[in-house]
C-alpha cells in the first residue's frame, strides 16, 4: 500500500476495475480512500471505493487485512451520516465471515467493534454487532457468553421496541436454547420472535427462518406432521431467494416423511420439480436412509450412516432423530427375530441380525430391563432364555375395584347417619 494518494473520482474507480491483477486494484483502491478530501462527491466516491475493496480482499481471502480497513476508516465514519457507517461495517463483517476458517477473527473484530461503538455512543449499530457476535459465540459452543450477551440486549431492544432487531434476538435465543437442550425456554424464545413478526413485514429470508426453527423444535416434540408442514413453508422461501438454506428445509421434510413411516414417498418428493434442482449428497443420505428404512434393513442403514457420515451423523438434528429411528429398527428386528425361541444362543441371533455379537448383547439386555419381552440373558452359555408372557390374573383388579366401592358406600353412610344425628 503505497502512501500517495489518487483523486476520489469516478476515473479512479474506473482504473481500479481495470486493473490486471487483484493486487494492482486493491492498492488503487487504497490510495482513492486515503485522499484526504472531504466534499460530498469524494465521500460518495469512497464508500464506492471501500464496498469493492472489501469485495476484492473476501474474493483474495485477506481478512486481516478487511480487520486493519475497519480500523483504519474510523476517522472517515465520523464525516458521515451514522447510517451510512453501519452499512459500511456491516458489510466489511459480512465480507470477513464469508471467507473460510475465520471464526476466531470474526469474533475478535466484532468484540473491537462493540468496544468502538459504545465508544461512540452508536447504539444502533453496537445491537447489531453484538447480535452477529453472539451468533457467532454459539456457532462456536461459547454458550454461557452468548446467552449472558443476548439477555442484556434482549432487555435494551426491547425498550427502543425495534421489532426487526427483536426478531432476530429472539429467534437467536431459541437456537441457542435450543443447542443447550432447553426446549421449553426454546419454544418460548419462538413464540416471542414470532409475536414480533406478526406486528411488522417481515423479509421473506427472515420468516423462512422462523418457519425452519418452528419445524425443528416441533420436530423435537415427535409431532413430525406439523413440522413437516413448517418445513415446507420454509423450503418454499429459501427456494424462491434461491438460498442455500433450502436443501437442508428439504433434507429435514424428507426426514419427517421417514420418521413417520412414510419413506416410500421419499423418492417422489427428490423426483419432484422443486427436488431435482438439489439432488445432491444431501438428499441421497435421506433417500439411503429411507430405502434402509422401507426394507427394515439394520446393514443397509449401518452402511448410508457409513456412506453419508457427513451428512447425517454430522448434522445434529438429522443425527439425533435417526438415532432414535435406528434403536426402534433394531428392537423391531430383534424382537422378530427371538419370537420362535424359548432359547437361543446370543452368537446365532448376531448372526441373523449381522451385527457384532456385543452390541446385540447389550441391546438385549437394554430391552429385557424396559419389559420389551420377559426373558433373561445366561452369559455364561451365553444364551437368552425368554420366558412366556406372564398372565395377568382378573381376580386382583376385581377384588381392587370392589373394596374402592364399598369403601365409597361407607362413606356415604357416615354422611347420612351424620346428617340424622344432627
Amino acid at each position: 500500500m503505497t502512501s500517495s494518494y489518487l483523486p476520489a473520482t469516478t476515473e479512479s474507480i474506473a482504473q481500479a476495475l481495470e486493473a490486471k491483477t487483484p493486487s494492482e486494484a486493491i492498492s488503487i483502491l487504497y490510495r482513492v480512500i486515503d485522499n484526504p478530501s472531504s466534499s460530498s462527491e469524494s465521500l460518495r466516491i469512497k464508500e464506492q471505493a471501500i464496498t469493492n475493496l472489501s469485495d476484492l480482499l473476501r474474493q483474495e481471502s485477506r481478512a486481516e487485512e478487511l480487520r486493519s480497513l475497519l480500523t483504519q476508516l474510523r476517522p472517515f465514519f465520523s464525516l458521515i451520516p451514522k447510517a451510512k457507517t453501519a452499512k459500511i461495517v456491516r458489510g466489511i463483517i459480512d465480507a470477513v465471515a464469508k471467507i473460510p476458517n475465520t471464526s476466531d477473527l470474526q469474533i475478535s473484530l466484532c468484540k473491537e467493534m462493540v468496544a468502538w461503538t459504545r465508544a461512540e455512543k452508536r447504539t444502533f449499530l453496537r445491537q447489531r454487532v453484538e447480535a452477529r457476535l453472539a451468533a457467532l459465540l454459539m456457532e462456536s459452543k461459547e454458550y454461557s457468553e452468548a446467552l449472558t450477551l443476548l439477555s442484556s440486549l434482549i432487555k435494551e431492544v426491547r425498550r427502543l421496541d425495534d421489532k426487526l432487531l427483536l426478531v432476530d434476538i429472539d429467534l437467536l435465543e431459541s437456537k441457542l436454547h435450543f443447542s443447550l437442550r432447553n426446549l421449553p425456554k426454546a419454544k418460548a424464545a419462538l413464540t416471542a420472535a414470532r409475536t414480533a413478526a406478526n406486528a411488522i413485514y417481515v423479509p421473506p429470508a427472515q420468516q423462512g427462518t422462523i418457519d425452519l426453527q418452528s419445524g425443528i423444535l416441533h420436530a423435537e416434540e415427535k409431532d413430525y406432521k406439523t413440522a413437516y408442514s413448517y418445513f415446507f413453508e420454509a423450503f418454499e422461501a429459501f427456494n424462491a431467494l434461491e438460498e442455500p438454506r433450502a436443501v437442508f428445509s428439504l433434507k429435514y421434510m424428507l426426514l419427517c416423511k421417514i420418521m413417520v413411516s412414510q419413506a416410500d414417498d421419499v423418492a417422489g418428493i427428490i423426483s419432484s420439480k422443486a427436488g431435482l434442482q438439489y439432488v445432491g449428497p444431501e438428499l441421497d443420505a435421506m433417500k439411503a436412509v429411507a430405502d434402509a428404512h422401507a426394507k427394515r434393513s439394520l446393514k443397509l442403514f449401518e452402511t448410508a450412516l457409513r456412506d453419508y457420515k457427513a451428512q447425517l451423523e454430522e448434522d445434529p438434528i438429522v443425527h439425533r432423530h435417526l438415532s432414535s429411528l435406528y434403536d426402534t429398527l433394531l428392537e423391531q428386528n430383534l424382537c422378530r427375530l427371538i419370537e420362535p425361541f424359548s432359547r437361543v444362543e446370543i452368537s446365532h441371533i448376531a448372526e441373523l441380525i449381522e451385527l457384532p455379537v456385543d452390541h446385540v448383547e447389550k441391546k438385549l439386555s437394554q430391552m429385557i430391563l424396559d419389559k420389551k419381552f420377559a426373558g433373561t440373558l445366561d452369559q455364561g452359555a451365553g444364551c437368552l432364555i425368554i420366558f412366556e408372557d406372564p398372565k395377568t390374573d382378573a381376580i386382583y383388579p376385581a377384588t381392587l375395584e370392589t373394596i374402592s366401592n364399598i369403601g365409597k358406600v361407607v362413606d356415604s353412610l357416615y354422611v347420612r347417619s351424620a346428617k340424622i344425628m344432627a
